[in-house]
């Protein structure tokens, strides 16, 4: 018998022009040419977060080494590329001051703990249920703290110590600029706005922050300005330290663990959500997100390394490259060891001045104005606002505390809304009630629904979002009472049921 049999009819035959999916080495080799571009795009990124955070430069690649190699081994989310994030920028920036580096690194091991025992719990979904017009809010303010302190290293000078002396101290500077320095930041600033009018097929080999920082090393280097630039150990094993609990200020350390862990957490698992939309692929786990995040959290204080998250930035240029498993999150963190322990003296030629117009321009996009049209559609514009002025204005915990409590305020009042409108139409009296119907609304109800005549028909429309029991009950009495005095009610079919269920459930009751 030959062993070459005729296809069934109407089996769906091979495309030839389509190739088929590569496997094992093929996929692998595949994900290469994205992890080359998420590399390019994380190490200038990497080494501004950590200049902005006050740490060296060196924790901030360990950082993006360990969010490509450990959590994309780990991750929930694949196509999630993590490392250390401009979100947490002002946070660490404000621990490095207050415990220094190596209590820091104790805090990001108690950090990373919570972050397993979360996920853990599998309840990493809830943190999805922190309101996005606070998460946006934060962002926001954050963006504005980082645009606002390296704007000053930009134009020459140094950053101060809160986002109001920054703006305080900024005619100064302005007054008194450095000019190779600003020279150098502005051009960084203009070679980032500009590439986005670059063809995509250039954005995708050759991405933004890569083209702005080489044009402004190059341009450093021919003009032989001198300049402050990145200063890098001998050997990168040199920069890892070992962490120091702070016994001293346990309670502060221990708050600034949660907040780490909180923020972190929220914003890598915001990150999977819209990574998920950006592909066609697997769903994220968001609890394996959170245990990977974990991990590398606590790895990463135990170096001496930045908070690690996952970064929408990244994700979404590996996503855009054509990334289709985690092997491009995770060779990217391979050629950050390759390109720091061969090519180190390639990142002591780069200007801070270049990586601070980088961070400038990051800052100033964490401020999406494409959000706030839809905060506002949803009445949420307020909590966006409030949050971000408490962050710039107080500080980080402060600001989030002002968005929830606003929030909730918000909550509240939208649950003691109620309309009651009663006419009456064609011999029959009709009443609207819309909002939200709870026992706070009661007095109102019940109050309008007096001033209806008695032994007449009505026809009662609730069109509301909430129900409580007291307001069920208020409602229920009146129309057996009013029927009782010879009217007659009719309510609209689903509550009509629900009535006629509680009548007849309570009708033994009241019998015995």
């Amino acid at each position: 018998m030959s062993t070459l049999q005729r296809a069934p009819q109407g089996a769906p035959q091979p495309d030839p022009d389509q190739a088929p999916e590569p496997r094992g080495l093929g996929l692998f080799l595949r994900e290469i040419p994205p992890s080359l571009v998420v590399f390019l795009v994380a190490v200038p990124l990497s080494m501004g977060i950590a200049l902005a955070s006050g740490a060296p430069i060196m924790a901030g690649l360990i950082a993006a080494v360990l969010g490509g190699v450990v959590v994309g081994a780990l991750a929930g989310a694949p196509l999630q590329v993590s490392g250390p994030a401009a979100g947490l920028a002002v946070l660490v920036f404000g621990y490095v001051q207050q415990f220094g580096l190596r209590e820091l690194g104790a805090i990001v091991v108690v950090a990373g703990l919570l972050q397993v025992a979360l996920g853990a719990a599998r309840i990493a979904r809830g943190a999805l249920a922190i309101s996005p017009a606070i998460i946006h809010g934060m962002l926001a303010g954050i963006g504005v703290q980082i645009a606002l302190a390296q704007l000053h290293v930009v134009l020459g000078g140094s950053p101060q110590s809160s986002a109001l002396r920054n703006i305080a101290e900024l005619p100064g500077q302005v007054l008194h600029l450095h000019g190779a320095a600003t020279a150098l930041g502005l051009l960084t600033v203009g070679v980032l706005l500009a590439w986005s009018r670059a063809p995509e097929r250039v954005q995708r080999v050759v991405p933004a922050p890569l083209a702005a920082v080489v044009t402004a090393t190059v341009v450093g280097l021919l003009a032989g300005m001198d300049v402050p630039r990145v200063a890098l150990p001998g050997a990168w094993t040199s920069a890892l330290s070992a962490p120091s609990w702070p016994g001293e200020r346990l309670g502060a350390a221990a708050l600034a663990a949660v907040t780490i862990a909180i923020v972190a957490s929220a914003e890598s698992l915001l990150s999977a959500v819209a990574t998920d939309r950006l592909h066609g692929g697997r769903r994220a786990d968001l609890d394996r997100e959170l245990l990977a995040q974990g991990v590398g959290n606590v790895l990463a204080g135990a170096c001496g390394a930045l908070p690690i998250t996952g970064v929408i930035v990244r994700s979404k240029a590996n996503i855009t490259a054509g990334a289709r498993t985690r092997w491009s999150a995770v060779l990217h963190g391979a050629w950050i060891v390759l390109f720091v322990t061969q090519l180190g003296g390639v990142l002591r030629t780069i200007p801070l001045a270049a990586l601070a117009g980088l961070l400038v321009v990051v800052g100033v996009r964490l401020v999406d104005v494409g959000h706030l049209k839809d905060l506002s559609r949803h009445g949420q514009l307020g909590i966006y606002l409030a949050t971000l002025a408490g962050v710039v204005g107080i500080n980080l915990l402060a600001g989030i505390g002002i968005g929830v409590a606003l929030a909730v305020l918000l909550l509240l009042r939208r649950l003691t809304r109620i309309s009651v409108a009663v006419e009456e139409r064609a011999s029959r009296w009709h009443v609207v009630i819309t909002g939200s119907l709870t026992f706070v609304g009661v007095p109102e109800l019940t109050g309008a629904l007096a001033a209806i005549p008695p032994g007449r028909s009505v026809d009662v429309d609730l069109n509301v979002d909430t129900l409580d029991h007291a307001a069920f009950e208020a409602l229920h009495n009146w129309r057996l009472g009013y029927e009782k005095a010879g009217g007659q009610v009719d309510i609209d079919k689903l509550h009509e049921a629900w009535s006629a269920r509680d009548s007849l459930s309570a009708g033994p009751a009241k019998a015995g």
